[in-house]
């Protein structure tokens, strides 16, 4: 029975599609205007595993993953490349989906862009003042009521302090608005910018109302699930509530999931800091698969530390499960095991994916114990079973975008790690550190991430030494 933790509730639910065994999935997606970076894959990443795996248990999946293709960093970016929005935009979207489908995504049902649900957004924005809900200012902004909605719930998914935030806002008031709160539905029209016309004049959507336009076009006023990046919580998906609750009159999303941020050695991941990594350049050093795997070793609503030890530690565990695939040719049909019993409870638990990662070293370990047998014995039965483990391995890893490579192809120009005994030691001792501290949560999120990469840390009374599982 698959549980998602539903960051409106705070808490995990039983997951209950509005249509039986069928999906529909909106996510936030790239406002392109640049490369995308290291955040975005984590992002991607988790949602297309939690795809995969619908899809694995039977599910008919709508998965609709948006591209903004106008707003402010798009213009101010176009300005200064002297260059059109249009020319930007293709560039950079070319660009992404290069380096998404290197990254082995699966291609969303839908892609809409937000320069092509125009008309959906001037629509919505006409309810939305019909129902008093929005108004436009002197300056011919149309901007959204956040008090006429604040009653209804705003500020719940966040779990915002509404009064804080209002006295937040009051230091930045815009004199146009009624109130510091409220936020932009429609911008109008200035010298040299994109525009539309519209009832409300020339101009062109805010950034919040292209979501609500463009999910309820491809999935309706109501949808299962509405992910994206823990950033985009507040003030993105809570303004996407007020506009779509206030605009439809019925619910919006049942289920929202947000994926946690990525850290550059244990700092926030920021440009100001001069540690932004972007996709294309990490793809210079590390194979997809491995970056791949990275990002899936930390569970997914946990933040995740990028740094070249964790991706060595990442290679280190796909080349595990390659060395076992190695020399065994996986049978075309085989009957699932205890191994995808474990694998599916894992993944039901809120996508617990290193859980799951674990259940796949440990049919690693079987799988070389069958092998072994095979070529020790002769047995046919255990080259047999060698041959069903391998298939399930595969087959199993696939659900998380994994092991899609020839092993030997894999481990043709993988070197080892020369420093890994080193890097594990580093981890030993700050885990260590952790529990003299008594930050055993800490120490034990230690130890799960390395049992991710197939280290086991077995303590005793003189200390801690690690092993490969």
């Amino acid at each position: 029975m698959l549980k998602i933790y539903n960051v409106l509730t705070r808490q995990k639910e039983i997951f209950t599609p509005i249509q039986p065994k069928k999906l529909n999935l909106y996510v936030c997606g790239v406002t392109v205007y640049d490369h995308c970076h290291i955040g975005h894959a984590r992002t991607y990443t988790t949602f297309d595993v939690m795809v995969r795996f619908f899809k694995f248990m039977g599910y008919e999946v709508n998965y609709v993953r948006n591209i903004t293709d106008i707003d402010d960093k798009i213009i101010k970016r176009a300005q200064e490349n002297k260059e059109s929005t249009e020319d930007l935009v293709s560039r950079f979207t070319k660009i992404m989906h290069e380096e998404f489908a290197r990254l082995n995504f699966l291609s969303p049902s839908q892609e809409p862009t937000a320069t092509g649900t125009i008309p959906e957004i001037i629509d919505m924005v006409q309810v939305l003042i019909h129902k008093d809900f929005a108004y436009q200012a002197k300056n011919k902004d149309v901007y959204f009521r956040v008090k006429k909605f604040e009653p209804l719930g705003y500020g719940k998914l966040s779990g915002q302090n509404i009064e804080a935030l209002k006295i937040g806002a009051r230091v930045q008031a815009d004199e146009d608005k009624e109130d510091p709160m409220d936020f932009v539905l429609w911008k109008s029209a200035k010298p040299g910018e994109p525009a539309w016309e519209s009832p409300f004049g020339l101009g062109r959507p805010g950034w919040h109302i292209e979501c609500s336009a463009m999910s309820k076009k491809c999935l309706g006023a109501t949808f299962d699930i509405h992910g994206g990046g823990s950033d985009l919580c507040f003030p993105h998906h809570e303004n996407e509530i007020a506009q779509s609750v206030s605009a439809n009159g019925c619910d919006f999303a049942h289920y929202w999931v947000h994926s946690g941020m990525v850290q550059i050695n244990n700092e926030k991941m920021a440009k100001s800091l001069n540690n932004f990594f972007i996709i294309r350049d990490v793809l210079k050093d590390y194979s997809a698969e491995i970056i791949r795997y990275f990002l899936t070793s930390s569970h997914y609503r946990s933040q995740i530390n990028y740094s070249e030890e964790n991706l060595n530690l990442a290679k280190s565990a796909l080349t595990r499960f390659y060395t076992a695939l190695r020399n065994t040719k996986p049978s075309k049909t085989y009957q699932p095991s205890i191994f995808t019993e474990r694998f599916i409870n894992s993944m039901e638990d809120d996508f617990n994916v290193p859980e799951a990662l674990g259940v796949l070293f440990d049919l690693a370990r079987e799988l070389n114990k069958f092998k072994a047998d095979s070529n020790n014995l002769n047995s046919l039965n255990s080259l047999n079973k060698s041959q069903d483990l391998a298939a399930e391995l595969i087959n199993l890893g696939n659900i998380l975008g994994l092991l899609n490579s020839d092993p030997e192809e894999f481990l043709k120009d993988l070197n080892s790690d020369p420093d890994l005994n080193s890097k594990i030691n580093l981890k030993i001792q700050e885990r260590a550190e952790a529990k003299k501290a008594k930050n055993f949560a800490l120490a034990d999120s230690i130890r799960q991430e390395l049992l991710t990469q197939g280290i086991i840390l077995e303590d005793s009374a003189t200390g801690t030494t690690w092993r490969q599982g």
